[in-house]
């Protein structure tokens, strides 16, 4: 009997072993499906793909990834976290287009639960679980050509190998979420990701809701991870380039096991496997202690853990709510003691810190600290300056243009920042870092006390010497002086300064294509480096542009006698060896159709942004209309003449088509239209009759697309014919105006704000210019929160409507006119 059960149970045990070694291989395809029960191992007997339940739960399923040979089953990565198998009749396959199919029953034909969605198809599809803990698609033989991989969507995680970041080329985004609890693998509450806004760092989310952020990348380490050093477990990297940005790791030893993880309490740690202790040690920990909260200190203070209270305001710097600060409530933060007045200020350095938050922030990776500081002195909304790389001594520039935010003392490893100060402070606090004007101020002073008789001679001297600094500028920028005076007879007095064909030719690296940043209906838009480091953007006009030297001219007569925040600065011109060209400050977010007409990079502008930049241009377009200098009608105001600086403000460019007008000048008209599909009024692009109101058409245009991320030109919905302008009219007639809002912004936006916008842009595109508001009444309306007036139907809602009325109108102002007269862009 003993011996039956012996070969009994030796029968088993083969079978056992013939299955286990039948399936422990590390791919299969369309014919070998891996059913629960059934696992696949990666060839160095590292990792194993299969089904698991949770410690919790003995009925829901899921298909993991998980060490093979580390108790415990440690899972480094789920594909149906948030849906689980109700028992054990899972099955993953492989189909012929290459796609992973997790299906919940063993019938190869039912409904998939998780796919993987290959965008590429394939002749000859394989599975393959790597050594890396990767699970690929590919095609059979081709090892490296992945279809899909499984690093390219992490769950709590991130591996050797594993890029924590984004695609900038296509708006793929890798990052983080954590499980919802130790033993519930579904999707927790906390996010760890990339955020590519202004210089990149790593956030940490709790929802929509800032826990955490690493710092920006010095070079050697984030700012705010001084633990992040050399080590003899992992090497790790940033990248920061045009086509990606990422962070990631691999081990120095291969025998060692390690893990990078987001746990269920948003807590950051790497994790390393000891085999003396048969467990899992934290080998480091993102969130130090109670100073790595987020903006715990809120603007302009500084935490040090070692300090009681741990919250104090920046020298110079006062709490903005005394009272709160004195009941250990710090989010408020501080606000200055003095305010900046711009041509005076100077710098307090800061050392050993935690550099502060970046979003808001510019860069330049070739320029030096001199050159960087500055740069921040000429523009009087930078606050701060500091190298972006810390190593040999430090370069780059990294400028900020916000309130200072989340700033950290660190005991060690930290770095120097440069904030910008009053004179009268710096003074008070006897700091040796004060700006390079107030330092010759004083020797001025000193001089004029001991030296008091040799001080007009002094004088004399320094006016002779800026003399021949000038004459020195002008001959660098302006170059043969029978140029300038050409251009001076011709010009109508622009004033403007004029550049050297050979400064602008090495600024651009002799107009190089890769320094092309954009193309107009005037020609290529090149970017720039003057000697001086400003940046620095140059419109040349082309050869085969159908504007010329008219246009050219109106645009630098209008804009060079323009000053507002919200339009583009004109810096110079250039008319030398046949070249025209206009030399512009470089807005370094491009234009604004680049980002809401592009569907990854709208996720960029969130409400309140857009929000802003819709009063912004409001702002604008009121100064060109009410409060310049010459009364400006801009005539091809479109999302593609939005420029967006730093912080996303906008300004208004390309006045190659503007006119100016008087105060009597209620409207005009034209025999030659010229302007952008789209965005003209009905009664510019018919009757050639254009005013202000034909501005504020283009302008409501320019609302919609904004809220709702569409072109007007060219958009298109299954149940009408409508182009936008006829959609948000329908919806709004319906009480439906919700559904305009882009899908990046909908769970996150202001409704009233967006009701608000879209019927003062229905208010803006009503058919009879007379209706529509002047812009002083859309500033008005877009800053209060008062009831608006009913809108009346559109011009040009349907797509259609253009060429219709322009073939049945009796054009009562200039009869002459004709639909093929129009230059539309």
């Amino acid at each position: 009997m003993g011996c039956c059960w012996a070969h009994a149970l030796f029968f088993c045990s083969s079978v056992f072993l013939a299955i286990t070694q039948s399936t422990a291989v590390d791919t299969f395809n369309s014919s070998q499906p891996i059913a629960d029960g059934d696992t696949i191992v990666s060839a160095g007997d590292t990792f194993v793909l299969g089904f698991f339940s949770p410690r919790n739960s003995s009925t829901n399923r899921y298909l993991g990834i998980w060490y093979r040979n580390i108790p415990g089953q440690a899972v480094v990565w789920v594909a149906n976290r948030d849906n689980p198998i109700n028992g054990s009749t899972g099955l993953l396959t492989v189909n012929s287009q290459g796609n992973l199919a997790l299906l919940s029953s063993l019938d190869e034909d039912g409904p998939s639960i998780w796919s993987s969605n290959s965008s590429r198809p394939a002749r000859n599809p394989v599975a393959q679980l790597l050594d890396s803990g990767n699970l690929v698609v590919r095609e059979a033989g081709d090892d490296d050509n992945f279809l899909w991989q499984s690093f390219d969507y992490p769950c709590d995680t991130l591996l050797p190998g594993m890029k924590l970041g984004l695609d900038r080329r296509t708006g793929f985004d890798r990052y983080l979420t954590s499980s919802k609890a130790a033993d519930d693998p579904s999707s927790g509450g906390f996010t760890y990701r990339i955020d590519p806004r202004g210089y990149p760092e790593i956030i940490q989310r709790e929802g929509s809701t800032e826990r955490y952020r690493t710092g920006p990348w010095n070079g050697l380490r984030f700012s705010g991870t001084p633990y992040l050093r050399p080590n003899p477990i992992y090497m790790f990297q940033f990248v920061v380039s045009d086509q990606e940005i990422y962070y990631s790791y691999l081990l120095d030893n291969t025998s060692t096991v390690s893990r990078l993880v987001l746990n269920p309490n948003g807590v950051i740690q790497r994790l390393t496997w000891s085999g003396d202790t048969q467990g899992w040690v934290v080998y480091v920990t993102a969130q130090m202690d109670f100073c790595d909260r987020y903006a715990l200190c809120g603007a302009y203070g500084r935490c040090n853990i070692r300090s009681s209270p741990v919250c104090n305001c920046l020298r110079g710097f006062e709490p903005k709510v005394p009272n709160e600060w004195e009941l250990v409530n710090w989010s408020n933060g501080c606000v200055r003691q003095t305010a900046l007045n711009c041509s005076g200020d100077g710098f307090v350095k800061y050392s050993g810190v935690k550099l502060p938050e970046t979003r808001r922030s510019w860069f330049n990776v070739s320029m030096s600290l001199e050159e960087c500081r500055g740069n921040c002195l000429r523009s009087c909304n930078c606050t701060a300056y500091a190298n972006i790389d810390i190593r040999n001594g430090g370069s780059g520039c990294l400028l900020w243009f916000s309130e200072l935010i989340d700033i950290r003392e660190l005991e060690d490893s930290g770095q120097d920042i440069y904030i910008r100060m009053a004179a009268s402070e710096i003074e008070a606090t006897g700091d040796s870092e004060t700006n390079s004007k107030s330092s010759t101020r004083k020797q001025v002073i000193v001089l004029s006390v001991v030296l008091s008789a040799g001080l007009l001679l002094i004088c004399l001297a320094l006016i002779f010497f800026l003399r021949h600094l000038r004459q020195k500028r002008q001959r660098e920028m302006g170059g043969d002086p029978e140029d300038n005076a050409r251009f001076s007879t011709n010009k109508d007095d622009l004033e403007l300064p004029l550049f050297d064909i050979a400064a602008i030719s090495v600024a651009t690296n002799n107009f190089s294509l890769s320094n092309v940043v954009g193309e107009g209906g005037f020609g290529p838009v090149y970017k720039g480096v003057l000697k001086d480091g400003q940046e620095i953007a140059v419109k040349r006009l082309s050869k085969d542009s159908k504007q010329g030297l008219g246009e050219f001219k109106n645009e630098a007569k209008h804009i060079a006698k323009l000053q507002h925040r919200n339009l583009v600065k004109l810096l110079g011109c250039c008319i030398q060896e046949e070249e025209m060209i206009l030399v512009y400050e470089l807005m370094p977010n491009k234009s604004l159709d680049y980002f809401i007409f592009n569907e990854n990079q709208s996720m960029l502008l969130d409400w309140p942004t857009r929000y802003q930049i819709i009063n912004g241009i409001a702002r604008g377009i009121l100064y060109l209309h009410q409060d310049s200098r010459l009364r400006i009608i801009h005539r091809d105001l479109k999302a593609g003449n939005i420029l967006l600086d730093f912080e996303m403000n906008p300004k208004i460019s390309d006045f190659g088509l503007a006119r100016s007008f008087s105060e009597s000048d209620s409207k005009t008209n034209t025999r030659k239209v010229v302007g952008t599909y789209g965005y003209m009024s009905p009664e510019y692009a018919i009757d050639g009759i254009y005013s202000v109101k034909s501005d504020v058409f283009s302008f409501g245009v320019m609302v919609l697309e904004i809220v709702s991320g569409k072109r007007n030109r060219g958009f298109s919905h299954p149940d009408h014919q409508l182009n936008l302008l006829g959609h948000a009219w329908k919806l709004y007639q319906e009480g439906k105006y919700e559904e305009v809002i882009d899908n990046t912004v909908r769970n996150s936006c202001d409704l009233e704000q967006v009701f608000r916008s879209v019927n003062i842009a229905l208010l803006c595109i009503q058919r009879s210019p007379e209706d529509r508001p002047n812009m002083s009444s859309v500033v008005l309306m877009l800053s209060c929160e008062g009831d608006l007036p009913q809108p009346k139907e559109p011009g040009f809602y349907g797509e259609r409507d253009f060429v219709e009325v322009a073939k049945s109108s009796t054009n009562k102002y200039s009869a002459d006119i004709s639909i093929t007269e129009i230059e539309a862009r």
